[in-house]
């Protein structure tokens, strides 16, 4: 039997009706805008989204109860946008939350905000009232767009369902490329109500490339490295966004010189390593912050010399030039005035300088910061009573393994968290750095609950940040996560109460909570477990056994209030200056260093 060719589709089409073969063509098809959307976001490979459904984004709703993406309803519109923050810190990709208009955008600013001013990337899509109304103050309508405008890295007003055909592609790249940073897409009802003919999806949004590093910059930043006596590494949270810690890991051991990290930083070193300064700052450790007053050329890599790191900027490395990579050019300057600066990729930097260097050692830089070390120790007060804040955080973390992935909700105990805890790689501890947002440490963990269900999440909290979005207990237990949240509990806001203490003549107003709450009590009526170790013979049994147990668990561990995070330096206050205990002589610790 001869083998009919298939025709091509031109010469298909040149066949004469009668005799024409059927040659597939592109389907058109009649959607509407709300499952546009949604066929959109499951090209992007969207396959969570946390949210809260209402009058403005039904539709959006409608079609998402045909699609496989699955959903996580939140119990307020703030938990599903740290919901998503946290699937998004912890997998480096962007995630998606939805809210309704009105009082559902509104309550989603924060969590925008803190996405903003960390650098996540987040998806923040809102319903809004039909564009027919407008400007007429109907009910439940917001100015979205003007209010996400300055807490966003870009957003858009969508004006016809066929605009989400560009928009959703491009919502993603700009949160991906570049300096990471939240998008928000508000659509009013009618666009998602309406009607259009698809032909075909476009291409989902991607990480835009980065520019070709030059060799000469980098070179160069070598040559100044090589040149200083005593350099020092400050490793940010840009490190982790490039996925560059490995590369970072070779060129810190290559040229020998020791790294201090940045909040944001933490893990990307691991806290034993050799050449590991742990956090500098504010709550840095007391030779943190005077290797630093010696140093004589400072290496910020993917940071942006936040406030809480350097200090009084006038006094911050005094003697020390500076040399900046970083991928946003708006840094570059913005504080310190750097000697070389590169725009670039951090990543990309750290590869092609690692393919240029050769192996050097620091002798005598090192013993100096070893003595500093030795001489200027970082104290862990209580280190070994699990009724202390840096008990606690060290008995929890020998009861779990490096699996295990951390976060915080902002306060004392993030601090002690930050200055403790043993943080070994990157992605393995995310907290709310520049906005310090109190509520964000439960529904982020249960972000990262979702995202990493392989491995335990530990949230530490306190009494007072718990409080702020405590309602997503019943999100957690819907979701049957392995979560477990450790509150360390002094029934006060003990970071507030601490400042007052140091600089407001112990002059406390307004930080103790006259009625207390019972945690475990609360999270067991929306359907966790909840102990106190405080009612247990056995208290250290009681945690290893509440850490193994599946699902998920509030801890509840009573400390006192008068329990301080130190070392500390006093807002605009110069990081040589830190107060390392609440004795009146116990500023200043780098004149006896010197």
């Amino acid at each position: 039997m001869t083998e009919l060719a298939t025709p091509t589709r031109a010469a298909a089409d040149s066949l004469p009706t009668e005799t024409r073969l059927d040659v597939a063509a592109p389907q058109t098809r009649e959607l509407s805008g709300a499952r546009l959307l949604i066929e959109l976001l499951e090209r992007q490979g969207v396959t969570c989204i946390a949210g809260v459904p209402g009058g403005a984004n039904l539709p959006m709703y409608d079609a998402l109860s045909h699609s496989p993406i699955s959903h996580v309803l939140a119990r307020h519109e703030q938990g599903a946008g740290f919901i998503a923050q946290g699937m998004a810190r912890i997998t480096g990709q962007a995630q998606v939350c939805f809210a309704s208009s009105g009082p559902g955008a509104t309550n989603l600013l924060t969590a925008v905000a803190d996405a903003h001013l960390d650098s996540v990337p987040l998806i923040a899509i809102t319903g809004q009232v039909p564009q027919a109304m407008i400007g007429t103050d109907a009910f439940q309508e917001i100015d979205t767009f003007g209010l996400m405008l300055p807490i966003s890295k870009h957003n858009y007003l969508v004006r016809s369902a066929a605009e989400l055909l560009e928009v959703i592609p491009a919502a993603f790249e700009l949160a991906l490329s570049g300096r990471p940073g939240p998008v928000s897409v508000d659509i009013p009802k009618d666009v998602q109500n309406e009607i259009i003919s698809v032909t075909d999806l476009p291409a989902p949004g991607v990480r835009a490339p980065d520019p070709v590093v030059a060799d000469e910059p980098v070179l160069a930043m070598i040559e100044r490295i090589q040149a200083a006596s005593k350099p020092v590494l400050m490793i940010g949270g840009g490190i982790v966004y490039a996925g560059a810690t490995d590369a970072l890991r070779r060129f810190a051991e290559r040229l020998d010189i020791p790294a201090v990290q940045t909040f944001m930083g933490l893990g990307v070193l691991p806290s034993d390593h050799p050449l590991s300064l742990g956090m500098l700052g504010m709550h840095g450790a007391p030779y943190t912050n005077l290797v630093l007053e010696e140093c004589d050329l400072l290496v910020g890599l993917g940071v942006r010399f936040d406030d809480r790191a350097t200090g009084k900027v006038a006094a911050f490395c005094p003697n020390a030039q500076f040399i900046h990579v970083d991928i946003d050019n708006s840094e570059i300057g913005k504080v310190l005035q750097p000697v070389q600066s590169i725009v670039a990729d951090v990543g990309s930097v750290l590869e092609l300088a690692n393919r240029m260097l050769e192996e050097q050692r620091n002798t005598k830089w090192r013993q100096r910061v070893d003595q500093l070390k030795n001489d200027h120790p970082l104290d862990l007060d209580g280190k070994d009573e699990l009724f202390r804040p840096y008990g606690a955080i060290a008995a929890v973390a020998a009861l779990v393994d490096d699996n295990a992935n951390i976060t915080t909700d902002v306060g004392q105990h993030q601090m002690w968290v930050a200055q403790a805890y043993p943080f070994v790689r990157p992605r393995q501890w995310i907290s709310s750095g520049g906005l310090g947002t109190m509520g964000f440490g439960l529904p982020a963990a249960i972000g990262m609950a979702l995202a990493a269900p392989d491995h335990k999440t530990i949230c530490f909290s306190g009494d007072g940040s718990l409080m702020m979005n405590i309602q997503e207990f019943a999100t957690a237990a819907e979701h049957n996560l392995d979560l477990k949240v450790i509150v360390l509990n002094n029934n006060h806001l003990g970071l507030v109460r601490q400042q007052q203490t140091l600089f407001y003549e112990k002059n406390l107003s307004a930080v103790k909570f006259e009625q207390r709450t019972d945690f475990p009590a609360a999270a067991r009526a929306m359907g966790m477990k909840g102990i106190d170790l405080s009612d247990f013979e056995n208290p250290q049994q009681a945690l290893q056994q509440a850490l193994n147990e599946p699902g998920p668990c509030l801890i509840n561990i009573p400390i006192s209030e008068t329990e301080m995070v130190f070392p500390m330096v006093a807002p605009g206050g110069a990081n040589k200056d830190m107060i390392v205990s609440e004795k009146p002589d116990a500023a200043n610790p780098a004149g006896a260093s010197k």
